[in-house]
Order: C-alpha cells, then structure tokens, then sequence
C-alpha cells in the first residue's frame, strides 16, 4: 500500500491539552499519534474505512495485518465481539492494561472491515490513561498499531514519533515515555482454545495465576498472520542484528543485558545496557528507545547479550528475534 503524503511537520501536544484537539483531528479521518502504556499508537475511527486507510499508507503498512481495536469500557467490547466466561474473566482481571483479546466478530459490528483484514475475529484492547479517555470522548472505537513505519522500531516516546512519522501525520500527543514499552500481549480465545499469539506487556506467569491454564505456546516467526506483530520480519532498526552475543566485534554496538558484559566490549562503537541489574521490566521499558540510539551511530552491526526467556523476556525476546530476522 502507497505512503501517505507529506502533511506535516505534526503539531506536538501534551496530553493534558490535547483532548479536544485529537477528538477533532479522529471526527475529520485523519490519524492521530497517541500514547498508551505499552508503546505510542496510530490511532483513527476504526469504524471508518478511509480513516483506517489512512493508518496502512500512514505506515506503508500490507494491508493483510489487522489491526487493534481500541475500546473505553467492556461494554463498547461487547458490541463488537463475543465474549466467553473466560474472555470476561481476563477482561475483568487486566482490563485497562496490556492485554489484546482476539475474539469472534459480531454480526454487525462497525468496525470497518479493513481493520480487521476481512478476518471472522476481531483483535480488542482497552488501554488506559490518555487513549481511554480519547476513545471515551469521541464516543466510537479507535483502529491504533504502533506509531511507526511497518516494520521499524515501534516509539516509546513522542519524539520518536515525530522522528519517523512527523511529516505524515497532523498531531502527536506527548504523553512522556511510555511505561511498559513492550506492545499488548495478545491472546486467541475461540472457546476450546487459549493460544497466545504475541507475548507482551502482560506475562504468561500473569495470565496463569488468574485463569488457572497458561496459553499455548507460539510456534515459530512467519506463519498465518492472525493478529499484529506476527509478520517474521518485525520491529527492526536499519542495522542488521546478532543475537545471543557472547563477544563484539570492532565497529559493532553492543545492546546489554545484566553486569556483566561479553567479551571485546570495549571495541563496541557503542553501547547501551536495557538493565545493569537484570530487571526485566526495566528492559523491557528501554528495548526500543536503546534500540534507535544504537541504530543512529550507524553500527556495521547491534549484537545483543542474552535475555532470559521468562516473564517479560518473552515478549523482548519475541521483538529481538523479529528484529534480527531476514528481511523482506
């Protein structure tokens, strides 16, 4: 799908005025940048099919991936999907938060069917803060991926945004950096199955300590698209990566993990660490923002230390792995 033309540069807003000016840009069918707490969204009426348009040439994004769709209340979700004992039992105990429920559409649903890329299901989120009280305010769901190029470093910050999209978009609402940096986990309840397909901001430790069952587990990068951040080829700086990095090389950026470092760091050209004591929240937070400024000393290569695949170090390791991958 074509790019958006250039419109800008983006208007840029703290979120404490922004309200009215975002209510305004979503009723003309423009998008607006908007914060959440897991990354920055792109969001328009996701009920408005030239307005959820606009997000895919926005981001030059194939219009085969669906979309997230943002609600207020459970009960703006409940008229757009089906609901189970267990999909209220997880919207009870995460919702607002990081969590995606890819649930059966609704026969007659508004929500454009663009947005969810002629599939029978339907991906639905309620965040909070600031996207809440916008969707809220406009008074219909929003369609809102992450507010970058298809494929790139997904932004954390507003300056990212602006960065990457500044030129292409009318508004960004500066929300400060966002708090968990990692996207939605996103979950597939069918009613005989709960499968996950994207570990994020919520843990699998989190969803089997309320339901009682872990999700299956996913398979490898590059199959069916169900749902977003499925495609192989996902979340990647312009520099190639390596992964599980137990030595640098001169000229390579080191991306950390923990105090200790591997071998022949100090020819790295540049180095960030995502948790000197081995937080894994903390790392996640900082994945993407540390990914861009290693990205912009312009490595021959990002070579990473290994992050344990537990907890939220299985939605970095999921992006780390996405971002490494060959590219289209």
């Amino acid at each position: 799908m074509a790019r958006a033309k250039k419109i800008g540069p983006a208007k840029i807003v703290p979120e404490a005025e922004a309200l009215k000016q975002a209510v305004r840009v979503l009723g003309k069918g423009q998008p607006v940048a908007i914060p959440t707490e897991t990354v920055y969204g792109l969001a328009a009426d996701a009920t408005d099919g030239e307005a959820v348009a606009r997000i895919y040439e926005t981001k030059g994004r194939p219009a085969f991936n669906p979309l997230i769709i943002h609600v207020a209340s459970p009960e703006m979700a409940e008229e757009l999907a089906h609901f189970d004992e267990v999909s209220r039992h997880l919207a009870f105990a995460f919702w607002p938060g990081p969590l995606t429920m890819v649930l059966p559409a609704k026969k007659g649903s508004p929500v454009s069917a663009l947005a969810t890329a002629g599939l029978e299901t339907v991906a639905i989120r309620l965040p909070r803060g600031f996207a809440r009280d916008l969707i809220a305010a406009f008074g219909k769901p929003i369609a809102a991926p992450s507010a970058n190029s298809s494929g790139r470093i997904s932004p954390t910050t507003a300056e990212a945004v602006a960065a990457d999209l500044g030129d292409r978009i009318p508004l960004i609402v500066d929300g400060g950096p966002a708090r968990v940096g990692v996207e939605s986990t996103i979950l597939s309840l069918d009613g005989r199955d709960i499968r996950l397909l994207r570990p994020g901001g919520l843990t699998v430790e989190d969803i089997r300590a309320a339901i009682g069952v872990a999700p299956s587990m996913p398979g490898a990068p590059g199959g069916k698209v169900e749902a977003p951040g499925q495609l192989a080829s996902h979340y990647a700086p312009a520099a190639r990566m390596r992964l599980d990095a137990a030595s640098v090389r001169p000229g390579e950026a080191l991306l950390g993990f923990g105090p200790r470092r591997a071998r022949g760091v100090k020819a790295a050209k540049a180095v960030l660490n995502l948790s000197q004591k081995g937080d894994l929240r903390e790392a996640a937070k900082n994945l993407f923002a540390h990914l861009a400024a290693l990205d912009a000393e312009r490595p021959d290569r990002i070579v990473v230390e290994p992050v344990p695949e537990h907890g939220l170090g299985l939605a970095i390791n999921d992006r780390l792995r996405r971002a490494a991958a060959p590219r289209p």
